[in-house]
């Protein structure tokens, strides 16, 4: 018993510690208390954020996503992040910077296309439990089994009774995903119509950006309060004990994504994952090898 209790203390001890170090973290990127706020609309405040500030901040969260990371695969966890919005919300590139610096092997990013004329006669949901994390797996779904409450009942891909069935069972088999060990984490984030409006002119031009304008892009964008509508019958349905939202106001990119990815890591139980002090070894021996002259296709030096 006495060794049970010396186990007990020091892993409560470790847990402590790890408190304390991710404490520290987050002072070294709280925002500035005199930093001058912007009122926003009715979808939440604006606070623009400087560039270094930013990335200096996203640095520490990365580095913290990896150490979940390790975790996760030690321990075998299994963690599903769901993100829901309006078109131009930030999903996407919130979801850049959570994986940006993690392995594609544990962080997979699911962005499933519309459904083959297979997949439309299967159970709602089928294709989507086929993405669910396995053991040491984060899966986070860039749109998800919600297109049956906002995107399909909008514009007109289901039916209402589709939707409405959808919404009862949808609680129902979150929550034997979290009985089966899954922690299950759903963000949806708001963007005023201004901001809207302007990231998607900002794709007109934008090469690196127009694939992302499609003509239902533009539909969605005058059907936004059927959207909000629908958001908010989907919200009042599916807000659980089990399987909460959590709603972030994403005027401002580089805050939201800041806001999310700390809110993500409270979330998860993880701890640091002691590792073995890595020595980097001698230079390795070219035991009498040198570069044969073989013709090769060398690719033209432009830069």
């Amino acid at each position: 018993m006495a060794g049970k209790s010396k186990k007990s203390k020091k892993a409560k001890k470790a847990k402590k510690a790890d408190k304390a170090r991710k404490a520290d973290q987050v002072a070294g990127y709280a925002a500035d208390p005199n930093e001058t706020s912007v009122e926003g609309t009715v979808d939440g405040s604006k606070r623009k954020m400087k560039r270094s500030g930013y990335e200096s901040a996203m640095e520490v969260l990365q580095g913290e996503l990896v150490v979940m990371q390790e975790w996760v695969k030690a321990t075998g966890a299994k963690v599903c992040v769901v993100f829901e919005g309006l078109d131009s919300a930030g999903k996407g590139g919130t979801i850049r910077r959570i994986t940006e610096r993690t392995s594609p092997r544990v962080f997979k990013h699911i962005a499933l296309p519309a459904p083959t004329d297979r997949e439309k006669s299967q159970m709602y949901i089928q294709r989507y439990i086929a993405h669910f994390p396995a053991a040491g797996e984060v899966a986070i779904f860039d749109r998800s089994w919600y297109n049956r409450a906002g995107v399909e009942p909008v514009l007109g891909f289901c039916t209402p009774e589709e939707t409405e069935r959808f919404l009862e069972i949808a609680p129902q088999v979150e929550r034997a995903m979290v009985d089966s060990g899954i922690i299950l984490i759903k963000y949806w984030l708001n963007v005023s119509v201004e901001e809207q409006a302007r990231r998607l002119e900002s794709r007109i031009d934008d090469p690196r950006k127009i694939w992302k304008l499609s003509p239902t892009d533009l539909r969605s964008y005058g059907l936004r309060y059927e959207y909000c509508r629908a958001r908010d019958k989907m919200l009042e349905a599916t807000d659980t004990p089990w399987g909460p939202w959590f709603v972030a106001h994403n005027d401002d990119k580089k805050r939201g994504r800041l806001n999310i990815i700390s809110h993500l890591l409270d979330h998860i139980p993880y701890e640091t994952v002691p590792r073995a002090k890595i020595e980097f070894p001698d230079p390795p021996d070219p035991d009498g090898y040198t570069d044969p002259d073989l013709r090769v296709h060398l690719v033209p030096e432009k830069f």
